[in-house]
């Protein structure tokens, strides 16, 4: 009724533009709808009562351009903090996903900050691939007018530590930029540090940007800041204490995968997400991989350690707020100096043959192997701090109301005589029971969302990589959607592995599925998997892409998403009659258009 009003009056709005806005707000919950018009709002009375101010500043060379390239959300809840804390300073601050940054706007800028993850083998996260291609490309324009600075956020654990950050940073300025601040590549437990290089970096920008009024402004669109929509009393520095309601084991009996359904409450908190979102899950170590590594040490659990400024019981420390699952060169380095293993103290002399040790090793095998006297703060100072893990919301809160899903597979296998469990997985799995509360927050992702009700979307994911589909799925079951919706799936067998089958057979029964392809990779001599399901259909998922369809990817990185890539890029030579190089830049341009968006881990 109100669209129809507004197109009767005489609206300053054209005919397309009120679709648009009908569009749009067909897609908001009722507090994001408020938090839009009040931004409305806002931005009108600015762009009438500060029109002198918004003059003043319209000189780009006023301005700090912050980008952010986040995978897990870090990214950008750091330059979050870089831009407050510039803007303490009286400087004005555009903050933008990378993702939605205009490349042709680069020549332009005075003043840039970069904030970037590195995403699996040194490779950008998801929404700074097209600008690192489009910085090392021919395109790249000479940036000799430009001053900038890079933080790199990254895993010492991962061979290529903080790579995006270098190439940014080298990069930057080999096209002529000037380095106004130098680059800093921080590890996982990184807070400390990232507000260190914040201050010094602000401090190096401010004499040049610092305006006589403190009250520049720069208003972004929705998406380039959190939103007031994803604004919750409980995040990663304060998660929420929920319980857990459900976990279910959703493979067979007899297969090689144990993958569970969890279902946790989130009454009474007061938290939003939305389909494409995350959550991150903190999780207890095993209580009896701290007794053992106790024993190893000789430690006793009572002795009190400083950890981050508090004062815990070792036993305390190692339960709830160290790293004893995933393993890293630097701990191997540090606890090999503190026992003064001389074996230690030359493996880490050899970066390759250090990863292959830590192979299959986590920290706790590193300990128990290798069992000596330290001191409590010792082994607390080699230590680092646990990282909450991130999994795919496999649910629309349009269904499930105060509720989260998850699709969790649980890391286990054998090693040096025992069995290993992951550290957050085997907690949800094996040690909580339903009931329990465990400690959570979303992690929003702009770059993994539907589009409007009508598009077309084609999702691929195969394993776990199914979780943010159910969540797709359910959100437009709800909304009645009429956008067809696509689903490849794969796993191993049919009869143990096809997760949620009831209800995608539901769907597709239904409708709300237009199609469901489905690749079980050892239910035939010959292995099948999504991608080859897709040059099977090659010609119709082209025709979908001429149609204006979205394509999400989500799963595994290292090699499910680039064999299912190079399977588009060559449908899109073959029914498109592309190059190779043609090809790839139709996926980047669709990329660029949000319309090729992947969750990959």
């Amino acid at each position: 009724m109100l669209f129809a009003s507004l197109a009767a009056q005489a609206s300053p709005l054209s005919a397309q533009q009120i679709k648009d806005l009908q569009s749009l707000v067909s897609q908001l919950n009722p507090i994001q709808q408020a938090w839009v018009s009040g931004y409305l709002a806002a931005a009108a009375q600015l762009a009438v009562g500060q029109g002198a101010v918004a003059a003043q500043h319209s000189n780009e060379s006023a301005v700090l351009t912050i980008l952010y390239g986040s995978q897990t959300g870090n990214a950008k809840a750091v330059a979050t903090k870089v831009k407050a804390a510039a803007e303490q300073q009286g400087i004005a601050v555009k903050l933008t996903d990378i993702g939605s940054y205009k490349t042709t706007q680069l020549a332009k800028e005075k003043y840039l900050l970069i904030v970037t993850s590195t995403y699996g083998e040194g490779e950008p996260p998801e929404s700074a691939v097209a600008f690192h291609k489009f910085l090392f490309s021919k395109k790249a324009p000479k940036l000799d007018g430009l001053k900038y600075a890079v933080l790199g956020l990254g895993d010492t654990s991962y061979e290529f530590f903080c790579k995006t950050a270098i190439d940014f940073d080298e990069q930057l300025a080999a096209l002529g930029a000037q380095r106004l601040h130098a680059r800093a590549d921080l590890d996982v437990d990184y807070a400390a540090q990232a507000a260190s290089w914040t201050e010094t970096a602000v401090q190096a920008f401010a004499p040049e940007l610092k305006q006589a009024t403190g009250s520049a402004q720069v208003i972004a669109w929705p998406g380039a800041t959190a939103t007031a929509a994803h604004d919750s009393a409980y995040t990663k520095e304060s998660p929420f204490a929920a319980e857990l309601v459900v976990n279910q084991k959703i493979t067979g009996r007899n297969s090689t995968k144990d993958v569970r359904h969890i279902e946790i409450s989130l009454a009474d908190s007061g938290i939003t997400y939305q389909p494409g979102d995350a959550l991150g899950v903190y999780f207890l170590n095993d209580a009896k991989a701290v007794d053992a590594i106790l024993a190893a040490t000789g430690l006793d659990g009572a002795t009190e350690v400083q950890l981050a400024g508090q004062s815990y019981s070792l036993t305390t420390a190692l339960t709830e707020h160290l790293e004893l699952t995933q393993s890293y060169p630097s701990f191997v380095e540090k606890y090999a100096q503190a026992t003064a293993n001389s074996e230690l103290l030359e493996l880490v002399k050899d970066k390759t043959a250090l990863r292959q040790y830590l192979d299959n090793r986590q920290t706790l095998d590193v300990i128990l192997q290798n069992p000596a006297p330290l001191t409590a703060q010792q082994l607390v100072d080699a230590l680092r701090k646990q990282q909450p893990r991130l999994y795919s919301i496999a649910s629309s809160q349009a269904e499930v109301g105060d509720e989260v899903h998850l699709t969790v597979g649980v890391v286990r296998y054998d090693a040096f005589g025992s069995s290993h469990l992951g550290g957050a997985s085997g907690f949800l799995a094996e040690r909580l029971e339903e009931g329990a509360q465990v400690k959570v927050f979303v992690e929003h992702n702009d770059n993994f969302r539907l589009p409007d009700h009508e598009t077309p979307v084609i999702m691929i994911g195969p394993g776990t990589g199914i979780a943010p589909f159910r969540a797709f799925l359910q959100e437009r079951d709800q909304a009645g959607a009429t956008g067809q919706n696509w689903l490849f799936f794969g796993n191993p067998h049919f009869t143990q592995d096809f997760l949620y089958q009831v209800e995608l057979q539901d769907y597709l029964k239904r409708g709300v599925l237009s199609k469901l392809d489905v690749a079980f990779s050892r239910d035939q001599a010959q292995k099948v998997y999504v991608q080859d399901k897709l040059r099977l259909k090659a010609e119709e998922i082209w025709t979908w892409l001429q149609q204006g369809a979205y394509l999400y990817i989500c799963g595994d990185g290292n090699k499910m998403a680039k064999d299912v890539h190079q399977a588009l890029l060559d449908i899109a030579q073959q029914q498109g009659g592309l190059s190779a190089e043609q090809a790839e830049q139709y996926f980047d341009d669709l990329r660029q258009a949000k319309r090729y968006q992947k969750d990959v881990y």
